[in-house]
């Protein structure tokens, strides 16, 4: 009887990313038993999102109870929605508790990832040059960190400082400057009110208001902080109450619209209390349903429009200058710095990284119609190659921690079929089916309801949201079906 043929392999997984989900899968494979797996990580630190963005007045739009893991939690939030630096920190703490920092690799960019069915193994290149092979691949790489630029003539020929949201030029004091940010998503509406007050002139460029709602913020006491330590239960029950409030909004944006109207008039009184000129609430009114784009929370946003050096600018851009922007008047005003709070090309699923699969075939061109996988984890013809946040994971009513922990369950169940090697591969027809029944549950929510966002692609699909309840998404994913998948076992020496 031939022996098991185990080709040599640098690692059992393969992890790519250190943000939240990376992170994630590492803590659940070192608490499962696993030794031989590494974080690849192209940035010099962990922390994915919230080492990166890093802009006056970033926090979460998430309450920080829930923006955290289930497992891992902390009674020590300062605020009811924590600022970016807590957020990191946070982050490098779990790391830390759980032993993962010296699993992770730093300045190790992953360029390609190709699989070599004869020996049931990935190869990975970095961008150095060097190779990796792994048994298995998870990307924890997500949605949010390629910036997206406004494509508007002249960007290139701007003489002043120019920086993305996500790319925040510390070592550039904007007191006393010209600035114009250009976007009002939800970056912007954090940006504007944290340097409305230091710098000279602010413009802020609108192409479509958004639908903004208070975000009642508000610092949690010493005492409060002492409860939640003592009495871990009741943090937990608040935790469980903050996701039925946000998991009820689910209604409204995927069958009864008509529920989100009550948010509506919540959002134009809020313009109506906050905003004393009508021609400006007019201008800040979307005239799309709510929820079509991302609901966005600000206590602060429009109370900072109202300054006497604050500008809100709607007519569209023509072009940049040397000296600043030219609008479609003909008017130019004049910058010292231009922001960019133009969000990320959340569509562009694994852009950065070329993957190759069974038969030399391309992810990049399975994908050239737009981003399609199983439950967002698995892509047939690609075997042991998982991903945390694919396309159809996002959320626009909930956390996405919840999301993250539900497919690292079940990418753990598929690495257990692989215990002794071999392959594991979603069925093709299996693939087919979901994604025809998740085309025709998007259709019926509000992201399809006519408004143009950063969750759909070119030919106006949605490859971003989960069109349904999160826990109708932990419940079908709680465990990995094996009927599901091809399981190949390893293969023997000849």
């Amino acid at each position: 009887m031939n022996a098991p043929f185990n080709p040599p392999a640098d690692l059992d997984v393969a992890i790519i990313g250190a943000g939240f989900s990376g992170l994630c899968m590492a803590i659940h494979l070192k608490k499962a038993g696993y030794k031989s797996f590494t974080i690849f990580e192209k940035a010099g630190d962990l922390g994915g999102t919230w080492r990166d963005n890093r802009y006056p007045g970033c926090a979460c739009d998430v309450p920080s109870h829930l923006y955290s893991f289930s497992f891992e939690q902390n009674p020590d939030w300062s605020r009811s929605f924590s600022p970016q630096a807590e957020i990191w920190r946070y982050m490098k703490d779990c790391a830390g508790k759980h032993g993962i920092l010296p699993h992770m690799r730093f300045n190790a960019a992953v360029a390609s990832a190709a699989y070599d069915e004869s020996a049931q193994l990935w190869r990975l290149r970095l961008k150095d040059g060097e190779t990796v092979t792994a048994r298995a691949v998870v990307s924890g790489i997500g949605a949010l960190h390629l910036p997206a630029f406004p494509k508007i003539k002249g960007l290139e020929t701007f003489a002043g400082r120019a920086f993305h949201s996500s790319d925040w030029d510390e070592s550039y004091d904007l007191a006393g400057k010209r600035v114009a940010v250009i976007g009002t998503g939800a970056s912007a509406i954090q940006i504007v009110p944290n340097i409305a007050g230091k710098v000279k002139e602010l413009s802020l460029f609108q192409r479509t208001p958004s639908w903004i709602v208070p975000r009642m913020d508000r610092a949690f006491s010493d005492k409060t902080k002492s409860r939640f330590r003592r009495f871990p239960r009741l943090q937990r029950a608040l935790r469980h109450v903050i996701y039925l409030a946000l998991e009820s909004r689910a209604l409204g944006f995927i069958s009864r619209p008509g529920m989100l109207k009550a948010g509506e008039k919540m959002a134009r009184d809020y313009i109506a209390r906050s905003i004393p000129d009508p021609a400006m609430r007019q201008k800040l009114t979307p005239d799309y349903a709510m929820g079509c784009k991302r609901i966005l929370i600000s206590d602060d946003f429009y109370g900072a429009l109202t300054r006497p050096n604050v500008e809100l600018v709607t007519d569209a851009i023509r072009e940049v200058t040397p000296q600043g922007i030219v609008t479609e008047d003909g008017k130019l005003r004049e910058f010292d710095a231009l922001v960019y709070a133009t969000g990320f090309r959340a569509t562009e699923v694994l852009a950065e990284m070329r993957v190759t699969g069974r038969g030399g075939r391309q992810l990049a061109d399975d994908w050239k119609d737009g981003a399609q996988a199983y439950y967002g984890i698995a892509v047939s013809g690609y075997p042991n190659f998982f991903m945390l946040l694919g396309p159809n994971t996002g959320l626009g009513h909930n956390s996405i921690i919840f999301m993250i922990e539900a497919q690292t369950r079940y990418i753990m169940d598929c690495l257990r079929w692989l215990r002794g090697g071999g392959e594991v591969d979603v069925r093709e027809d299996v693939q087919r089916d979901f994604n025809a029944t998740l085309r025709t549950k998007m259709e019926r929510t509000v992201w399809k309801s006519g408004c143009r966002s950063w969750y759909l692609n070119e030919n106006g699909s949605n490859s971003v949201i989960w069109p349904g309840f999160t826990v109708d998404y932990w419940w079908k994913t709680r465990h990995a079906r094996r009927a599901d998948f091809t399981v190949r076992p390893a293969k023997v020496a000849a």
